[in-house]
């Protein structure tokens, strides 16, 4: 599979390509990422391979990667060609209640902006980019189904939320008419895959793509870090952010090195990095239509776009299956053979969608 090789994205006619070009990188308010003329190659090089849709937000790097990406396109006259993704949520004005969170409020104040900063009249894909757990289910629909209906956005999809609240969405707007989300943005890769509990099997109930996030962990699954190697110098983002009270960077586990050492492993019997291995994984587990890969060199960005070209034979895939494997817990111990044998009297039954396994 290549960047070119399109796909559909959820239950919908938008086409995309498996690998989506992520763009938190483009800016370096932040302390780390890449400066306006690399990140300008970096997405000529994304375009080049075949690649069409790249994702921001509104608050990454203050505001900066929406400018980038909006100037980018703008010079080469690539918007009908790109779909363009970003997202809302998160604060815009400290003190300011109502500049952040899902409600119908800050949900203009922050499209308006990112239209303003990506020199653009509409988005093609609008995250809501995390839960809010305030805002009414109902009026995040209303908003999403009146944006789509006034053309400010094309799609939508939900980024970082519960599972019960995707499935909750999904069924009034089926049940009232509305537009319906056709994606979801989470985080997934070999050291986190609680995805696989719920929201995977919801997505394909519902009709819904997956485009996973930090399918590095960060870059930890790169294999740039060593567990003996914690004191020096920070080298990478999550040297960094690593005490940045942020869970979301905190990889440093026992388990997390753990595989890392099979992975490592595992790309040396194949001849390949780490980081193709760890992307290949991701994007062919079930479920998965484009996984968001960032870089802030060209050589990060050619061997991220470089894996797809081969595939994990089976037996070394089952090594990183097993090693990252997720903790049995209730009530999913429920679903297992085990006790599906109880529930189907020993006899083998398999749901429709599996038969042809």
């Amino acid at each position: 599979m290549k960047a070119n090789e399109y796909v559909t994205l959820g239950r919908s006619g938008l086409r995309v390509s498996p690998l989506c070009l992520g763009t938190m990188t483009f800016g370096t308010e932040w302390g780390w990422g890449a400066e306006e003329a690399t990140a300008a190659t970096l997405f000529d090089q994304y375009l080049a391979a075949g690649g069409n849709f790249v994702d921001t937000a509104d608050g990454y790097t203050n505001g900066k990667s929406e400018e980038m990406l909006g100037k980018f396109i703008r010079g080469r006259h690539a918007r009908d060609r790109i779909v363009l993704a970003t997202k809302f949520t998160f604060s815009g004005e400290p003190g300011n209640p109502n500049a952040g969170g899902n409600g119908r409020k800050n949900f203009y104040r922050a499209l308006e902006g990112s239209l303003r900063r990506l020199s653009t009249d509409y988005i093609d894909l609008y995250w809501m980019h995390a839960w809010d757990g305030i805002t009414p289910v109902e009026e995040v629909l209303q908003t999403f189904d009146d944006l789509v209906k006034e053309g400010k956005i094309r799609h939508y999809g939900f980024s970082d939320v519960p599972a019960w609240y995707v499935s909750r969405a999904q069924t009034l707007a089926e049940k009232e008419g509305k537009h319906r989300l056709i994606a979801l943005q989470l985080e997934y890769s070999l050291v986190e895959r609680s995805i696989e509990r719920e929201h995977i099997p919801a997505a394909q109930e519902l009709g819904i793509g997956v485009c996973p996030w930090s399918p590095l962990a960060g870059g930890f699954l790169s294999g740039k870090y060593r567990r003996d190697d914690q004191t020096s110098a920070p080298t990478g983002r999550l040297d960094v952010v690593k005490d940045s009270g942020n869970p979301v960077f905190e990889k440093f586990t026992e388990r997390n090195w753990r595989i890392l050492d099979v992975l490592i492993d595992v790309a040396k019997g194949l001849d390949r990095s780490p980081a193709e291995i760890a992307l290949n994984w991701v994007a062919t587990q079930p479920g998965v239509t484009s996984v968001i890969i960032g870089a802030t060199k060209a050589s990060q960005l050619e061997n991220n776009l470089a894996a797809l070209d081969f595939e994990i034979p089976a037996e070394l895939r089952s090594r990183l299956d097993q090693v990252s494997a997720l903790d049995p817990i209730h009530p999913y111990v429920f679903f297992g053979p085990y006790l599906r044998k109880m529930i189907n009297g020993g006899v083998e039954v398999r749901p429709w969608h599996r038969q042809s396994e």
